[in-house]
């Protein structure tokens, strides 16, 4: 370890850095929107985690996930949800083969190393919830046998707002297995123009950048990058702040905490530091734990929102008082 905490070789430092920066180039040439976006996916996937992409219906939502997983070599699958989709149209199923009368395993989309959940909360409770083991565990039971699951494994979920017709919200215990929810709106007159010209004509497309072995060693690196007792505290702290907040009835758990400070290291790598800062906390705590929470009824009626509650907390929860 160096003298300020690094524990990532400089050299290291920068080659992630500079393939970071390639797969938003090549994100870039398709989605048309904020830099932020696409760079919190990258952030979400060194991290291990898995993405809730929201927005209404055509702001290229599904877009942005297909270029963003053709610039990763690995094999990638697509879940169409709708309101009939059965848990074993994601997770598989044993099939009887009438040659020899023996079952074997038809694998679903799951088994993938980029899962597109299209429209997720398009399907009710019960089949969403086939993918709680998965994006927990990295594995799947079918007929009571687990099997692992492709290595790495980043689930890409896109969501309808739930006033919409037809949608079902998300259970808890899903949504918080999120690391990150983005929420996509509508592009500026200037990006819209751009979407106009860019897409009149022949699709472009994204150029594969990273590979399934690239990427585990890069998520490794991530779990490496130095957080400071004074990082830890101040996550907790703001976490703390969550609970205790009037008009919350579910805080942000310590599930919340560690998918925070992971996020932070990953940005942390992507940046080419091998140290977390104060503003990498900052900057992730609204997209990691928002979404988390449960607000009061009251606070609901009155239009108060999980943003609301974490931005106020990183107005309130000092740093340098953090311990």
């Amino acid at each position: 370890m160096s003298a300020d905490g690094n524990q990532v070789p400089e050299d290291q430092l920068a080659q992630v850095a500079d393939r970071g920066a390639r797969v938003l180039h090549e994100v870039s040439q398709v989605f048309v929107g904020p830099r932020e976006i696409p760079e919190l996916l990258l952030v979400t996937l060194f991290a291990g985690g898995h993405a809730l992409l929201e927005g209404v219906p055509g702001v290229a939502k599904t877009t942005l996930a297909k270029a963003f997983a053709q610039t990763l070599r690995c094999d990638f699958k697509r879940i169409q949800f709708t309101p009939d989709l059965l848990p074993a149209d994601i997770t598989g199923t044993y099939v009887l083969s009438p040659a020899d009368g023996s079952f074997s395993l038809r694998e679903g989309p799951v088994f993938a190393n980029i899962v597109l959940g299209d429209e997720i909360n398009r399907a009710p409770a019960k089949t969403q919830s086939a993918l709680l083991e998965a994006m927990q565990e990295a594995q799947t039971t079918i007929d009571g046998e687990t099997r692992a699951l492709p290595q790495p494994f980043m689930v890409l979920a896109t969501q309808n707002p739930v006033e919409q017709a037809g949608t079902y919200p998300l259970p808890e215990a899903q949504i918080d297995r999120f690391l990150v929810r983005l929420v996509v709106g509508y592009p500026t007159p200037e990006q819209e123009h751009a979407i106009l010209q860019r897409f009149s004509g022949p699709t472009p497309g994204a150029s594969g950048i990273l590979t399934p072995d690239e990427i585990l060693v890069i998520q490794r690196l991530a779990t490496a990058v130095y957080a400071e007792q004074e990082i830890l505290d101040y996550v907790v702290r703001l976490a703390g702040f969550t609970r205790n907040h009037r008009r919350v009835f579910l805080g942000a758990s310590p599930r919340a905490s560690l998918a925070l400070l992971q996020a932070a290291k990953a940005l942390a790598l992507l940046s080419g530091r091998g140290f977390v800062l104060p503003d990498d906390i900052r900057r992730l705590a609204v997209p990691t734990l928002a979404h988390r929470m449960i607000l009061t009824p009251e606070a609901e009626m009155e239009g108060v929102s999980g943003d609301q509650v974490v931005r106020e907390a990183l107005t309130q929860v000092d740093l340098r008082n953090a311990g």
